[in-house]
């Protein structure tokens, strides 16, 4: 048995696997025709890595949420949980609503004042939210203030503070966008995709496993049995996402100017969707609704969010409430899920963005196909395997799929068809789409898993068949689309060759 430290045993697999993606990067060779300076290249790195961290760190406080489900499931008040299956639908469902449509209004205003004033308003919003959130749990869980409507009412109260931490959470992926795409020519991208699926796995990681750990660790007492501090996996989130603010807030700036060097052309479709100034909201949604690969990538995330949401969010309950039939509990997959979703998102990422880069020539269709091809598969072979042990790296390896196809799409191709001045907007609209298909998968599993204050019913694996069945015509559709995007590369109107970004 290791005597490392727990925290210390959790945390060595990803910092292996981070130093391997690393020297990966770091030899990749530089796209042809572009020359940056050394200076200029490090400072890029202190100016992403503070955004992408506090992005990570903005999944921390919003995946926490299915955690904590399972924590408040096995502490009942009256014979009920604290949280059930529906509830946590709810939740989930009301939170995602507000998050997809946010975008409408949140793109075109990150647009106006800038990626970093948005990351600002998203980090320090999500941090108090979750600070009240855990506040909520403490006083339930300790007989505090209003205790006793905090326990009768957890999943109203939940409901909406939840809601509010997704409008502001909404701002995230906006804003790390917009922040970037000056930064990066359009033949650079697919490394940055990859950079975008590397910060979503790290954040799902201190989401899943980090917030285990705390449960773990700390423990309190309720009403004469030893319980989980649920509160923790709140307020801890809270902490980092402050720290990380600061960080951003003297670090990061919107452009290469204002960090002192030359603005560059990123030869993206600055030009593509008008004239390369920042137009009205409504008249690049107008321009958006025109175009056939834009409309058709926002539909391919649409089943992205459905499917990404489908496995992360109930593939931990399904083990958790089959256990006594099925032993997946405490497998190596749901013990580390969190872990094993880092990995995953990291090398899909990170393959998706080479491939795309120097395979496809910076088209993103053709990865986005191959990789929704696997999550068809993989749905299907689920519907036959999701009662073996093999279901926990079956929904891994299409994490892996997913994860990369949203790197590639709403980190990557936002950023060629939207341009440095309206890719707000753009984003808005794609990360819309995909929270919609969330929303949907929300209400779809919501009705058809079993209700688990019937533990019987919870228990048997038969009752869960309608998980992979219904992942599976969403996985065709995503198919279906991405091969219709498969050439599209945006077009700008004039071709220039950038210049070098030096010091000004």
């Amino acid at each position: 048995m290791s005597t490392l430290p727990l925290w210390l045993q959790e945390l060595l697999p990803i910092a292996m696997l981070l130093g391997v993606v690393a020297i990966v990067l770091a030899r990749v060779p530089r796209a042809e025709g572009i020359s940056h300076s050394p200076a200029f290249l490090r400072r890029r790195v202190f100016n992403w890595l503070p955004l992408g961290l506090l992005y990570a760190m903005l999944y921390f406080g919003r995946y926490n949420l299915k955690v904590s489900q399972s924590a408040f499931g096995d502490i009942r008040v009256d014979d009920v949980p604290l949280m059930t299956n529906q509830g946590f639908a709810t939740i989930f469902l009301y939170g995602t609503l507000v998050y997809g449509g946010s975008f409408l209004f949140n793109g075109p205003l990150t647009d106006r004042i800038g990626g970093k004033r948005a990351i600002l308003i998203s980090g320090a919003g999500a941090a108090a939210m979750n600070a009240l959130m855990g506040a909520v749990t403490w006083s339930a869980l300790h007989d505090g203030p209003g205790a006793e409507f905090a326990r009768h009412n957890l999943t109203a109260i939940f409901s909406v503070l939840y809601a509010v931490n997704m409008y502001f959470q909404s701002f995230g992926a906006v804003a790390i966008v917009k922040v970037n795409t000056p930064w990066f020519h359009l033949r650079e991208r697919g490394v940055i995709g990859a950079i975008f699926g590397i910060l979503i796995s790290l954040g799902l990681y201190f989401a899943f496993d980090w917030s285990k750990l705390l449960l773990t660790l700390f423990r309190a007492d309720f009403r004469g049995a030893e319980i989980a501090r649920v509160d923790l996996v709140f307020f801890v989130p809270a902490l980092f996402l402050v720290l990380l603010w600061l960080a951003v807030a003297s670090q990061v700036k919107d452009t290469p100017k204002d960090a002192g060097f030359a603005d560059f052309d990123t030869a993206d479709a600055t030009s593509a969707l008008g004239t390369g100034e920042r137009m009205g909201s409504l008249q690049v949604f107008r321009l958006m609704v025109k175009s056939p690969v834009i409309m058709t990538i926002a539909c391919v995330e649409f089943c992205s969010g459905y499917l990404r949401q489908a496995i992360m969010q109930w593939y931990g309950s399904f083990a958790k409430q089959t256990d006594t039939v099925l032993h997946l509990k405490s497998g190596f997959v749901n013990a580390h899920w969190g872990m094993l979703l880092c990995c995953a998102g990291i090398l899909g990422g990170v393959v998706a963005g080479l491939i795309s880069d120097r395979v496809f020539q910076s088209r993103r269709g053709p990865v986005a196909g191959i990789l929704y091809a696997a999550m068809l598969a993989g749905s299907l072979v689920l519907t036959l395997a999701y009662k073996t042990p093999a279901v926990g790296w079956i929904v891994v390896a299409m994490s892996m799929c997913v994860i990369g196809v949203h790197g590639m799409l709403s980190g990557t191709a936002s950023m060629d068809f939207g341009g440095k001045q309206n890719v707000g907007v753009v984003v808005g609209i794609i990360d819309g789409f995909v929270y919609a298909g969330t929303a949907l998968m929300s209400l779809v599993y919501g009705a058809l898993l079993p209700d688990d204050t019937d533990k019987a019913a919870a228990a048997n694996p038969d009752n869960w068949l309608a998980w992979p069945l219904a992942m599976i015509p969403v996985a065709l559709v995503g198919l279906l689309l991405a091969l219709r995007v498969w050439n599209a590369k945006p077009q700008a109107k004039k071709a220039a060759e950038p210049a070098p970004a030096e010091a000004a």
